[in-house]
């Protein structure tokens, strides 16, 4: 590996040594700590993986990952392919014990898509937990990147493309992949998810994402 990639791999790789991977431990300590019933319950995973759940250390008793494309399956997970903002009507004749969402509505595309996929969220289960990175901590989370939120999306292109963990080729990439990510703030989530309660995640006493729970 190059050094760019070991640096890449240390922040945001998935592995249990990574800052990401103790970061998503400690959100999922934090998951079984508010629903303790966890392993009773009935989950809709908007957006979610089979992967992402094998670090959990605990399953409930029914889980169903909807997504987009055909995400790989835990054991035993029901996998919906369709999109959470519009969900298949296999899925809306359902009613769960838990909508559960880690790091997806910002990448749902738009207010109205946000809304949509907040109204899948809300209506599809009386308890709920979707969590999302906070606009303003002062690295940007998917491409750790300081600042780089913050700028035009001209800048923002020009500065991945020199920004050596990216991994990006072309401007039209950067372009690409920035414009798939518009982070939240705490008025937006409030107003996304009204009847919940806003917890803040934080690092280094810095809050560095925003999770909604009901």
């Amino acid at each position: 590996m190059t050094a760019a990639a070991d640096v890449k791999a240390y922040f945001v790789g998935s592995g249990p040594g990574s800052v990401s991977g103790k970061r998503r431990l400690r959100r999922w300590d934090l998951v079984k700590k508010t629903f303790p019933d966890l392993s009773d319950m009935s989950v809709l995973d908007l957006g979610g993986t089979g992967e992402s759940w094998k670090t959990a250390g605990l399953r409930p008793r029914r889980l169903v990952l909807l997504n987009p494309y055909e995400a790989g399956a835990a054991d035993g997970a029901e996998v919906v392919v369709g999109d959470a903002c519009d969900p298949p009507e296999s899925i809306r004749r359902q009613h769960f014990d838990l909508v559960f969402s880690n790091s997806v509505i910002e990448h749902v595309g738009g207010h109205a898509k946000r809304l949509a996929f907040a109204d899948t969220a809300r209506s599809l289960a009386d308890r709920l937990w979707v969590q999302t990175p906070y606009r303003y901590f002062p690295v940007e989370p998917h491409f750790v990147a300081p600042g780089l939120q913050f700028l035009p999306l001209a800048l923002r292109a020009r500065a991945l493309m020199a920004w050596p963990i990216s991994e990006v080729g072309s401007i039209e990439e950067a372009i690409a992949r920035l414009q798939n990510v518009e982070l939240l703030s705490r008025t937006e989530m409030a107003a996304y998810f009204p009847d919940c309660s806003l917890v803040v995640e934080r690092f280094g006493g810095v809050p560095k994402s925003l999770i909604a729970v009901r």
